[in-house]
Protein backbone atom coordinates (compact mmCIF):
# COMPACT_ATOMS: atom_id res chain seq x y z
CA UNK A 1 0.00 0.00 0.00
CA UNK A 2 3.12 2.13 1.07
CA UNK A 3 4.33 2.08 -2.66
CA UNK A 4 0.43 2.07 -4.13
CA UNK A 5 0.12 6.11 -3.15
CA UNK A 6 2.96 7.48 -4.87
CA UNK A 7 2.62 5.76 -7.84
CA UNK A 8 -1.29 7.01 -8.04
CA UNK A 9 -0.25 10.43 -7.35
CA UNK A 10 2.23 10.52 -10.37
CA UNK A 11 -0.23 8.86 -12.34
CA UNK A 12 -2.47 11.30 -11.92
CA UNK A 13 -0.59 14.49 -11.57
CA UNK A 14 -1.19 14.93 -15.29
CA UNK A 15 -4.77 15.03 -14.84
CA UNK A 16 -4.24 17.62 -12.56
CA UNK A 17 -2.51 20.03 -14.97
CA UNK A 18 -4.67 19.20 -17.59
CA UNK A 19 -7.73 20.83 -16.55
CA UNK A 20 -7.24 24.41 -14.92
CA UNK A 21 -10.45 25.58 -14.62
CA UNK A 22 -8.17 28.93 -13.96
CA UNK A 23 -6.92 28.79 -17.74
CA UNK A 24 -8.25 31.46 -20.36
CA UNK A 25 -10.35 30.02 -22.85
CA UNK A 26 -9.54 30.24 -26.32
CA UNK A 27 -12.52 31.99 -28.10
CA UNK A 28 -12.74 32.20 -31.73
CA UNK A 29 -11.79 35.19 -33.37
CA UNK A 30 -13.90 37.96 -34.67
CA UNK A 31 -12.88 37.73 -37.97
CA UNK A 32 -11.79 34.84 -38.59
CA UNK A 33 -9.01 33.55 -41.00
CA UNK A 34 -10.37 31.79 -44.49
CA UNK A 35 -8.72 30.48 -47.65
CA UNK A 36 -9.58 30.61 -51.28
CA UNK A 37 -8.16 28.17 -53.39
CA UNK A 38 -8.39 27.71 -57.00
CA UNK A 39 -6.82 24.52 -59.32
CA UNK A 40 -7.95 24.46 -62.74
CA UNK A 41 -5.85 23.59 -65.79
CA UNK A 42 -2.47 23.91 -63.92
CA UNK A 43 -3.26 27.35 -62.86
CA UNK A 44 -3.42 27.65 -58.83
CA UNK A 45 -4.38 30.33 -57.47
CA UNK A 46 -4.66 30.89 -53.30
CA UNK A 47 -6.39 33.72 -51.48
CA UNK A 48 -5.26 34.00 -47.69
CA UNK A 49 -7.73 36.95 -45.64
CA UNK A 50 -9.54 37.18 -42.47
CA UNK A 51 -13.31 37.77 -42.78
CA UNK A 52 -14.87 40.31 -40.99
CA UNK A 53 -18.83 40.44 -39.70
CA UNK A 54 -21.55 43.33 -40.48
CA UNK A 55 -23.05 43.03 -37.14
CA UNK A 56 -25.47 45.80 -37.52
CA UNK A 57 -23.02 48.49 -38.98
CA UNK A 58 -22.73 50.63 -41.73
CA UNK A 59 -19.58 48.78 -43.13
CA UNK A 60 -18.87 50.62 -46.68
CA UNK A 61 -18.78 54.50 -46.44
CA UNK A 62 -18.83 53.98 -42.49
CA UNK A 63 -16.46 51.03 -41.23
CA UNK A 64 -14.56 51.15 -45.01
CA UNK A 65 -14.52 54.62 -45.99
CA UNK A 66 -14.87 55.40 -49.09
CA UNK A 67 -11.91 56.67 -51.56
CA UNK A 68 -9.41 55.13 -48.78
CA UNK A 69 -6.94 52.13 -49.25
CA UNK A 70 -8.37 48.82 -47.60
CA UNK A 71 -6.62 46.07 -46.32
CA UNK A 72 -9.73 43.73 -47.57
CA UNK A 73 -10.70 41.86 -45.04
CA UNK A 74 -9.43 42.29 -41.28
CA UNK A 75 -6.49 41.50 -39.00
CA UNK A 76 -3.49 40.29 -41.12
CA UNK A 77 -2.98 41.92 -45.05
CA UNK A 78 -5.08 39.71 -47.07
CA UNK A 79 -2.71 37.73 -49.75
CA UNK A 80 -3.03 36.40 -53.42
CA UNK A 81 -1.11 33.61 -54.50
CA UNK A 82 -0.57 32.39 -58.28
CA UNK A 83 1.92 30.21 -59.65
CA UNK A 84 1.31 31.37 -63.39
CA UNK A 85 1.29 35.04 -64.88
CA UNK A 86 -1.72 36.44 -65.40
CA UNK A 87 -3.55 39.06 -67.20
CA UNK A 88 -5.46 41.68 -64.62
CA UNK A 89 -7.48 44.26 -66.55
CA UNK A 90 -4.87 44.35 -69.11
CA UNK A 91 -1.91 44.35 -67.36
CA UNK A 92 1.07 41.41 -66.33
CA UNK A 93 0.87 40.31 -62.70
CA UNK A 94 3.38 37.43 -63.31
CA UNK A 95 3.53 34.44 -60.62
CA UNK A 96 3.93 34.97 -57.36
CA UNK A 97 2.45 36.35 -54.01
CA UNK A 98 1.08 39.38 -53.23
CA UNK A 99 -0.63 41.62 -50.49
CA UNK A 100 -3.91 42.44 -51.80
CA UNK A 101 -5.28 45.82 -51.42
CA UNK A 102 -9.03 47.83 -52.29
CA UNK A 103 -9.83 51.21 -52.52
CA UNK A 104 -13.94 51.16 -52.27
CA UNK A 105 -15.53 53.82 -54.03
CA UNK A 106 -19.48 54.07 -54.62
CA UNK A 107 -19.49 53.21 -57.65
CA UNK A 108 -16.13 51.47 -58.75
CA UNK A 109 -13.44 49.39 -56.76
CA UNK A 110 -9.64 49.40 -57.25
CA UNK A 111 -8.14 46.06 -56.49
CA UNK A 112 -4.57 46.35 -56.00
CA UNK A 113 -2.00 43.30 -55.50
CA UNK A 114 1.60 44.54 -54.29
CA UNK A 115 4.72 42.97 -54.10
CA UNK A 116 5.41 43.50 -50.50
CA UNK A 117 4.83 41.27 -47.45
CA UNK A 118 2.96 43.47 -44.57
CA UNK A 119 2.89 41.58 -41.31
CA UNK A 120 -0.38 43.49 -40.20
CA UNK A 121 -2.41 45.25 -42.38
CA UNK A 122 -2.99 48.55 -40.51
CA UNK A 123 -0.59 50.53 -38.74
CA UNK A 124 -0.48 52.24 -35.51
CA UNK A 125 -2.84 54.76 -36.86
CA UNK A 126 -5.32 52.44 -38.11
CA UNK A 127 -4.07 53.39 -41.74
CA UNK A 128 -4.23 50.49 -44.30
CA UNK A 129 0.16 49.56 -44.01
CA UNK A 130 0.24 49.69 -47.81
CA UNK A 131 3.07 51.02 -49.80
CA UNK A 132 1.56 52.33 -53.42
CA UNK A 133 5.30 52.21 -55.08
CA UNK A 134 5.14 48.77 -54.57
CA UNK A 135 2.37 48.21 -56.21
CA UNK A 136 2.23 45.45 -58.98
CA UNK A 137 -1.10 45.81 -60.83
CA UNK A 138 -3.93 48.03 -59.56
CA UNK A 139 -7.21 47.81 -61.73
CA UNK A 140 -10.54 49.48 -61.44
CA UNK A 141 -13.57 47.28 -61.53
CA UNK A 142 -17.19 48.35 -61.22
CA UNK A 143 -19.39 47.58 -58.06
CA UNK A 144 -22.55 45.28 -58.27
CA UNK A 145 -25.15 46.37 -55.37
CA UNK A 146 -26.55 42.61 -54.27
CA UNK A 147 -30.12 42.07 -53.47
CA UNK A 148 -29.66 40.91 -50.14
CA UNK A 149 -26.75 42.34 -47.33
CA UNK A 150 -24.02 39.73 -47.24
CA UNK A 151 -23.48 39.46 -43.42
CA UNK A 152 -19.91 38.09 -43.44
CA UNK A 153 -16.56 39.49 -46.05
CA UNK A 154 -16.87 36.59 -48.39
CA UNK A 155 -13.54 36.18 -51.02
CA UNK A 156 -14.30 33.78 -53.59
CA UNK A 157 -13.02 32.01 -56.91
CA UNK A 158 -16.03 31.71 -59.60
CA UNK A 159 -15.30 30.19 -62.84
CA UNK A 160 -17.75 31.45 -65.87
CA UNK A 161 -15.30 31.99 -69.22
CA UNK A 162 -12.03 32.43 -66.85
CA UNK A 163 -11.21 32.30 -63.41
CA UNK A 164 -12.53 35.79 -61.44
CA UNK A 165 -11.80 36.81 -57.72
CA UNK A 166 -14.90 38.15 -56.38
CA UNK A 167 -15.47 39.76 -53.26
CA UNK A 168 -18.21 40.90 -51.20
CA UNK A 169 -19.56 41.93 -48.46
CA UNK A 170 -22.97 43.84 -47.05
CA UNK A 171 -24.65 45.12 -50.49
CA UNK A 172 -21.85 45.16 -52.31
CA UNK A 173 -20.19 42.40 -54.89
CA UNK A 174 -17.17 43.19 -57.21
CA UNK A 175 -15.72 40.71 -59.61
CA UNK A 176 -11.99 40.75 -61.18
CA UNK A 177 -11.46 38.61 -64.32
CA UNK A 178 -8.07 36.94 -64.22
CA UNK A 179 -6.90 35.73 -67.51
Amino acid sequence: MNKLLPALALAAAPLLFAFNPGAPVQKPKASPAATVSYDKDGLKIEVNYSRPFKKGRVIFGGLVPFDQVWRTGANEAATFGTNKELTIGGKKLPAGKYTLWTIPHKDTWEVIFNKKMYPWGVGNDGAASREADADAVSVTVPVEVLPASMEQFTISMSDAKVPTLVMAWDNMQVSVPLK
